[in-house]
């Protein structure tokens, strides 16, 4: 439960519109609430601004879908990341208006209430193989209402089609870097733009990238100031902490 929904839930037992009765059901699911082989956290919202978002990866279908209902009972949106299509579809199976996000894997129910004073967060792509992990990070920042705006492709083997973009660099309150291979490109914009950069290695690349290891260690060590880096792979950790950079940004 959100805190305005709390609030709205609190305001209804004063004016007489709720009883007390259904004001301690929702409230009794709070702190968690357990499953068996999950204990659902209902309270998470309240604690840090957005609900519990679900890890697909290794659940099962029926483990998934029933950690989605739960978390709908309360949640304005609902957000589970590294998804496949089996998972969706036992989702979607209880709650038919979810909708599943291929491109970076992530099903989601509900959607945000957009504040277009919050953001553009900016979410730059090395290479088209980079999108899974960046769409990813997108679909998180804009699951939390903030404007998330997509440079996909403009990777340092051809930099002249990231530099024709400098305007949309420059107007950007926080930018995400995702780039595999040498991860070179989020040191180049940390050297162009006065923004926070949040920079997130991929496992693209050939043998000697290492699955990923090799642009994390090169991000680690960029000389451009204003660079920070998520671990391989982890768009939804760099799209959460976007999100909450933006909004203390706006003042929300």
């Amino acid at each position: 439960m959100d805190e305005q929904r709390l609030r709205n839930l609190l305001t209804d037992l004063s004016e007489g519109r709720a009883q007390v009765d259904e004001v301690v059901r929702h409230l009794r699911a709070m702190p968690f609430e357990d499953l068996g082989y999950a204990k659902v956290d209902h309270h998470r919202a309240l604690r840090t601004g957005f609900p519990e978002v679900v890890l697909c990866d290794s659940k099962t279908p029926e483990q998934v879908a029933g950690i989605f209902e739960a978390l709908s009972k309360s949640a304005e949106v609902v957000l589970g990341t590294r998804a496949d299509a089996s998972r969706f579809e036992a989702v979607n199976a209880r709650l038919p208006e979810a909708v599943y996000h291929q491109a970076g894997r992530i099903i989601q129910v509900g959607t945000p209430t957009v504040d277009e004073g919050v953001g553009p967060c900016l979410i730059v792509s090395a290479g088209t193989s980079d999108i899974a992990v960046a769409e990813e990070a997108a679909l998180v920042v804009e699951a939390t209402g903030c404007v998330a705006d997509r440079l996909y492709d403009v990777g340092v083997a051809g930099l002249h089609r990231l530099l024709q973009h400098h305007s949309r660099l420059a107007t950007a309150k926080v930018i995400i870097v995702v780039a595999g291979m040498e991860g070179a490109l989020a040191s180049v914009v940390g050297g162009l733009v006065s923004q926070p950069v949040i920079a997130v290695p991929t496992s693209v690349g050939y043998g000697a990238s290492f699955g990923g290891l090799a642009a994390l260690l090169s991000m680690l060590n960029t000389c451009a100031s204003g660079v920070v880096v998520v671990n391989i792979d982890n768009g939804f950790g760099a799209g959460y902490f976007s999100a909450m950079l933006c909004r203390q940004i706006a003042g929300r």
